[in-house]
């Protein structure tokens, strides 16, 4: 067993210099292992210190991506081929910017959302109006948006920090209304288009897409087209289908793997490459 004052000595001898002293560190909390990423955990919440606060998270995200990882392997070999799957993998991806997450209060939350909107969806509505009311209750009632001043910054790509900022990428604002319309029953799809995430409202009569960038705006697929062209890709009419939701998973890792090289952290690149490569070999067999 350790105990806090050990925990606390370890982390002061991380900012030894000498070589040897950091490799008998490591060595340490590898025996630890698991007994102590609680008191880590408690150590990192109660510290003032900036850069002792990114040493804890980094020995946290050491001890604890091995199994994460695992859990990850075991997810992905069952299949991601619906939205409640796909809300469990990226919940799970979450715990890779947050090792001590508990993703439970995350699903209560989403389940909360749902709660509060589900009564003006009970009158008679038609579809249109159904999916009006719901991107209008994201949108402008619990104010998410798009992250315009740090677009790039890794926490737009996890789950949890998106709903607690109310600010992310297309991508995790199109998954928040994915997963708040699942427990809606009604039928909200990600559209995995180039450079610009989309939504999709599949109703009996007519789809719609939504742009979740842009408050939830409805979109045509004419306006898609000239995106696409103004940025120099060509349109094809696979980018405006409803994704498959493993190809929404691998493209919320892609994002974060873009994230950390830009804020050069290859450690962690090298570490998404590896969940990359377990989904890659459940697709292939």
């Amino acid at each position: 067993m350790s105990t806090r004052s050990e925990i606390e000595s370890l982390m002061f001898l991380m900012e030894d210099p000498d070589p040897f002293v950091q490799e008998q560190v490591h060595l340490r909390f590898q025996e630890l292992g698991d007994q102590a990423v609680p008191l880590l955990d408690q150590i990192r919440v109660e510290s003032k210190d900036k850069d002792e606060k990114k040493r804890i998270r980094e020995v946290l995200h050491q001890l604890t991506f091995e199994t994460l990882k695992e859990e990850f392997a075991d997810l992905v070999s069952e299949g991601i081929q619906n939205r409640g799957q796909l809300e469990k993998a990226v919940l799970l991806l979450a715990r890779f910017g947050n090792p001590t997450l508990r993703t439970s209060i995350y699903e209560k939350t989403l389940d909360h959302f749902a709660d509060m909107i589900r009564p003006s969806l009970r009158y008679k509505r038609n579809e249109r109006e159904k999916m009006q009311i719901l991107m209008k209750f994201i949108f402008e009632d619990l104010n998410f948006k798009g992250d315009n001043k740090n677009y790039h910054d890794p926490a737009n790509g996890f789950i949890d920090q998106v709903i607690e900022r109310r600010k992310g990428l297309p991508i995790s604002l199109s998954l928040v209304a994915m997963f708040i319309a699942r427990r809606l029953e009604l039928p909200v799809f990600g559209v995995n288009m180039p450079i610009h995430f989309m939504l999709t409202f599949v109703g009996s009569q007519e789809e719609q897409l939504i742009d979740p960038y842009d408050q939830g705006a409805e979109v045509s697929y004419d306006q898609c087209y000239f995106f696409l062209k103004k940025n120099n890709v060509t349109p094809r009419p696979e980018h405006f289908k409803m994704a498959a939701d493993v190809d929404i998973l691998t493209r919320c890792i892609r994002n974060l793997m873009h994230s950390y090289e830009r804020s050069k952290d290859p450690h962690r690149v090298e570490d998404l490459k590896s969940l990359l490569a377990l989904i890659e070999q459940s697709t292939a067999s």
